[in-house]
């Protein structure tokens, strides 16, 4: 046989999924020069700070606010996949506060705005907030209930042409930096699942109160906040979506919000390994680079196989939400396995590092408490696993 017909295995070789396109391609170059040259180089810094405003005014101005957003409303009117992209990419600020901080704008707070909003209420938010002159929140979580959305006590009393808010939200990011909140609230106490709506609150609004910016293990760059609302009154044009399917429109949005936290998991834990894999290789024990023995190179194909795994869970499920499907059951599977497998990768890494990893210079020990929200935030895993367990109709 010739030695030119024999098929030999490229390991260096860069496939890329069937969800993305050149374009997506040209975009993730871009994306990363601009988080390459213009977030990471300040990560230690904000995370003592927290990142300032003008990053979302610049990505404003670098349309990456809106990439899956209408065109009509300033947006750059792409497809699901473009936002996969901007989450992975994001990924290497070596900034877990940043990344949520600005995944709670584009992926959680207006993707309802862009879903339900009227032509009215997309103009005097939406617009302005992909071009980053304005910033959002999402107000879900209170003192007495977060994954058991149905438990939400704030109130909102209708009064002539105006809506009267009081209660109070808790782990709000974004909550100190917004200038509206998208705020689910029980309208109706006597109605179950068919007593919430959603309304679009001014933070400078008269009765709102940053009570309390609360103080984290990690995700330091991101600003959480402690929230009050004392008689708050809000237009009544601001409901947004129907009068009463506030639960089911935020069960919609957590949905988009799980499956985007699903592709920022897979990519934190390929740069982990990747930083860690270039430690593995400088680093000399006992005569040789610690990357060279056994215990240490199977913690790598350990680690590469479940991100690979991640990987082809999280894209084939996005395909399936391109293809206009709702695989809530598929959506938790991914977020519930990537943000677990996130958490084992940075423990493996910090490991892999030994004492380095433990200190703050190498960013490992940033990382490592960063990532452990994943398995919180969006779903703590015992939701998801009784969202999947409750599919299968027990």
């Amino acid at each position: 046989m010739a030695t030119d017909s024999v098929i030999k295995p490229d390991h260096a070789a860069s496939g890329r999924h069937p969800i993305f396109t050149d374009e997506h391609d040209e975009l993730r170059a871009s994306i990363r020069s601009y988080v390459e040259k213009e977030l990471a180089p300040h990560a230690d810094e904000w995370e003592e700070t927290t990142f300032p405003d003008s990053v979302f005014t610049r990505m404003g101005e670098l349309g990456y606010l809106g990439l899956h957003y209408p065109e009509e409303y300033g947006g750059q009117g792409g497809d699901y996949a473009t936002q996969i992209v901007l989450a992975e990419e994001m990924s290497r600020s070596h900034s877990g506060g940043l990344v949520m901080g600005v995944a709670v704008h584009t992926d959680m707070a207006n993707p309802p705005l862009k879903l339900l909003g009227t032509h009215e209420q997309k103009l005097q938010y939406l617009v302005p907030a992909l071009k980053g002159e304005k910033i959002a929140c999402l107000g879900i979580t209170e003192p007495g209930a977060g994954s058991d959305v149905a438990g939400i006590q704030t109130t909102a009393v209708r009064d002539g042409d105006e809506w009267v808010v009081n209660g109070s939200k808790l782990y709000i990011t974004n909550g100190h930096r917004a200038d509206y909140i998208v705020l689910v609230t029980k309208t109706d106490p006597d109605a179950g699942y068919g007593g919430f709506s959603l309304l679009l609150v001014d933070m400078d609004s008269p009765g709102v109160v940053r009570e309390k910016r609360l103080e984290k293990l990690g995700m330091h760059a991101s600003d959480t906040a402690l929230l009050a609302f004392q008689d708050v009154r809000v237009p009544a044009e601001n409901l947004l979506g129907e009068e009463g399917k506030g639960f089911y429109h935020i069960m919609w949005e957590l949905q988009g919000e799980r499956l985007i936290a699903a592709a920022g998991a897979v990519a934190a834990a390929e740069r982990l390994m990747e930083r860690t894999l270039d430690f593995a290789r400088e680093r000399q024990a006992f005569g040789r680079s610690i990357g060279k023995f056994q215990g240490i190179r199977w913690k790598f194909a350990e680690m590469a196989t479940k991100i690979e795994a991640g990987r082809q869970m999280t894209y084939n499920t996005a395909w399936r939400v391109m293809q206009g499907e709702y695989p809530v059951r598929e959506i938790s599977m991914a977020k519930l396995y990537t943000s677990r497998m996130a958490c084992e990768v940075a423990d493996e890494c910090l490991q892999i590092h030994g004492g380095a990893g433990y200190m703050k210079e190498y960013g490992i020990e940033r990382a490592w408490r960063d990532l452990r929200l994943n398995r919180i935030g969006a779903g703590t895993d015992e939701t998801l696993l009784e969202v999947i367990g409750r599919s299968y109709g027990l």
